[in-house]
């Protein structure tokens, strides 16, 4: 839609013995901006996309190296901990809150409250858990697909926001032009506006 009203401006090209200067120069300013919306914008999100997908690859390749799973043991069931004050109830995950135990990566034994993904938790039913070389719960890590996915949409609203921000300096550009044109228009009159009509006043 942007690029079709830059295009707009294009027809002022057209060699016409009433064309004045400000009209060729809305049709450059036209031209830039349809160059720009639809080569420049493009180049941009594809750039922005691509740094967006090194640098989570980046994240995912760290996560998979400093994330674990391992597998926790249910002590005892707890009574469910108000959202506000339970990380692991935050975002609403399903299942129970119980009283855990697990072995760390670098041996240490753990016991912990937890969130665990069992609709009717018994001592000694176990369940995988996601945590750190330490042992500490940390979040599943990004999965290379949903990186993709986001490296994808940042390149997009890249492009999107800079094909606006062309349209909008062609817009603004346009504007400041036509003020200044609305002014000639202004002093011209004031100039010949009063003999307007008189009989020898050359009109």
């Amino acid at each position: 839609m942007r690029a079709v009203r830059a295009v707009s401006g294009l027809w002022r090209w057209r060699r016409n013995p009433l064309r004045r200067a400000t009209d060729l120069a809305e049709a450059w300013l036209a031209l830039t901006a349809l160059l720009l919306v639809t080569l420049a914008a493009p180049l941009i999100g594809v750039l922005s996309g691509n740094a967006a997908h090194t640098s989570l690859q980046r994240s995912v390749r760290a996560q998979q190296q400093s994330r674990h799973v391992v597998t926790a043991a249910v002590v005892r069931e707890l009574d469910p901990a108000p959202a506000a004050t339970d990380p692991e109830l935050v975002g609403g995950a399903p299942g129970s809150r119980v009283l855990a135990r697990w072995t760390a990566p670098d041996g240490t034994a753990r016991r912990e409250a937890v969130q665990a993904r069992l609709p009717d938790p018994r001592p000694g039913d176990t369940f995988r858990i996601w945590t750190d070389g330490h042992g500490d719960r940390v979040a599943r890590p990004l999965d290379p697909g949903t990186a993709t996915a986001h490296a994808v949409l940042a390149g997009a609203g890249a492009a999107l926001l800079a094909a606006g921000l062309f349209e909008g300096g062609r817009r603004l550009m346009l504007r400041r032009m036509l003020l200044r044109r609305y002014a000639c228009w202004g002093r011209e009159w004031g100039r010949v506006g009063p003999d307007w009509g008189r009989t020898g006043a050359g009109s």
